[in-house]
């Protein structure tokens, strides 16, 4: 059996997806169906504008959007149907997309307005997110309920990597007691978003009447919810997924185990870079990794 996995926010750099562009007349046609969606020129930042790309509203379209047309693509040429579809974090979204559940233009929509709405959700320095490397979760779990104001594990990203989040003091002072508990690392992330905390839940209810006037599609694929880890497929459920996703952690060791208990060997990373494949390499050492993100890649699958 066989997933797809799409990135999330991190994953960007200009230029991605140019050979795909370049070569395919029905991807420039996307492009130019997207922009007119957005009203303004997200093609022209991702090949050009590295400033405005780093930032969270136009991070996330552009990563969905060079997602989906190098799986796009990918299906075109070869073909191969997953058993089940997943993304960490933002890449969720571009699962639900080759799952049938959204179009293209409604996709980036969303994530443009999702990203606006988080890059507005805290003050500027007023919240921080975390990756705190060889510590077991429980143990952060348990660590983080003794400090005071807000602070959450927003990723559980591989067996060594979590990612904490939350108001930038408690973040900070949660990196000190995690280390002096072991914690081999506590490294401050580049974001200015604390992304999959409370601090979110707000601008969260602003998102959730997007969401409901948005037309979705019961997937064609099983998508593993980010949230609980296990299949939706739904449109109801999916619409909650999507309204609480915001503020929720991102199980990702548990979706990767989910694939792997359920008879997934071979998982595919379509996207931008191969941070993915990293993690997953973490959890489980037995599954078959491939990466799609040039038109190379795609040739030679």
């Amino acid at each position: 059996m066989i997933a797809f996995v799409f990135p999330g926010q991190g994953s960007q750099y200009v230029g991605m997806g140019k050979d795909i562009y370049d070569s395919f007349e029905e991807v420039r046609e996307i492009h130019n169906k997207v922009n007119e969606k957005l009203g303004f020129n997200l093609t022209e930042i991702i090949f050009n504008d590295e400033e405005k790309l780093n930032l969270t509203q136009y991070t996330q379209p552009a990563i969905l959007l060079t997602s989906y047309l190098i799986y796009k693509i990918f299906n075109d040429k070869k073909s191969i149907t997953p058993s089940f579809l997943a993304g960490h974090s933002l890449g969720e979204f571009t699962a639900l997309t080759v799952a049938g559940s959204l179009s293209i233009e409604d996709a980036v929509y969303l994530t443009y307005i999702r990203g606006s709405l988080m890059q507005r959700a805290v003050p500027e320095g007023k919240g921080l997110m975390a990756a705190i490397i060889g510590l077991d979760a429980n143990k952060i779990e348990e660590v983080l309920k003794t400090i005071d104001g807000v602070v959450e594990i927003a990723n559980y990203n591989s067996y060594e990597q979590t990612v904490i989040s939350g108001e930038t003091e408690a973040v900070k002072k949660a990196m000190e007691v995690l280390k002096s508990q072991g914690a081999k690392k506590a490294v401050p992330l580049a974001v200015s978003v604390p992304a999959h905390s409370s601090l979110l839940k707000e601008k969260a209810k602003k998102f959730a009447k997007y969401i409901e006037d948005t037309p979705f599609n019961d997937a064609k694929i099983p998508v593993i919810s980010n949230i609980t880890a296990t299949p939706i497929t739904k449109v109801q459920e999916i619409k909650e997924e999507l309204k609480a996703h915001f503020y929720s952690p991102v199980r990702w060791v548990q979706t990767v185990e989910f694939l792997a208990n359920n008879g997934v060997k071979t998982v595919y990373e379509i996207g931008p870079k191969k941070v993915l494949t990293g993690l997953i390499k973490r959890i489980n050492g037995n599954l078959e990794l491939k990466n799609i993100e040039t038109l190379q890649d795609i040739e030679n699958a």
